[in-house]
């Protein structure tokens, strides 16, 4: 898990039944590596690319936000040298897709609790956020040191900061990190696990999930599509009836 990444996108497939906001865990890039028998880092490196090709496929079906979970707060727990290497493949990654970001008109954006990040990376998701300033057709935002609580809880503080009487859910709404992302329509995880690890708590009160044992490296986009058909085939009720 490194970071998470939202994208925006304006123009694509059919939307018929397509949903607005999917979220992803990219989940399994450690063990992936070490099936392999290889160094952690390895599995981080491709799961990085792997990114790419979802990103590209999401486009092509329409799909208007992509948030990808791969850095929380919690992963601070992890060995000082993983966490150093999965920033600096941030940094890179970010630098590496700049022309790829224009090329595509899609807007960066980097949100999450930034300010206990190297300062290196900040400054590297500013200048990367003021390159893309002017793309319309798609908004990326990439979430780092991110957590679902803490997010509800920095929203909470702002508004407090704010002058803010009583707190309501127009009120948190207002003061989350993004405050114009819509609800998750479909949460992935990859990897096996049945859980949602913090991530996107407020937004993701009526998503649909799918999962799969598929380790991140090894996700594909046909795989992809296949949990869009799936989202495309559910009845959502939001606690009503049908009609």
């Amino acid at each position: 898990m490194t970071a998470l990444i939202i994208i925006s996108f304006k123009k694509g497939a059919s939307m018929e039944n397509t949903p607005i906001h999917v979220g992803i865990i990219m989940d399994g890039n450690g063990r992936w590596a070490l099936q392999k028998e290889l160094p952690r880092i390895e599995g981080h490196k491709v799961g990085a690319e792997v990114t790419v090709e979802i990103v590209k496929a999401a486009k092509k079906l329409g799909i208007k936000y992509l948030s990808l979970y791969a850095f929380s707060t919690e992963n601070w727990k992890r060995p000082k040298e993983e966490v150093e290497f999965l920033f600096n493949l941030m940094y890179e990654y970010v630098k590496s897709k700049l022309q790829l970001f224009l090329d595509e008109d899609v807007k960066f954006k980097a949100i999450g609790r930034l300010w206990q990040l190297p300062e290196y990376l900040r400054k590297g998701f500013a200048e990367i956020e003021e390159k893309t300033s002017h793309c319309k057709s798609m908004t990326a935002v990439f979430t780092v040191n991110y957590g679902g609580r803490q997010e509800i809880v920095d929203a909470v503080n702002r508004a407090i900061k704010d002058g803010v009487k009583e707190i309501t859910e127009k009120t948190i709404k207002k003061h989350l990190y993004l405050p114009q992302l819509p609800d998750l329509d479909l949460l992935i995880r990859t990897s096996g696990e049945l859980r949602t690890s913090n991530f996107l708590l407020w937004q993701s009160a009526y998503t649909e999930l799918w999962f799969t044992k598929t380790l991140w490296p090894d996700f594909t986009d046909e795989e992809f599509k296949s949990a869009i058909k799936s989202f495309k085939k559910r009845e959502r009720r939001f606690g009503g009836i049908k009609n």
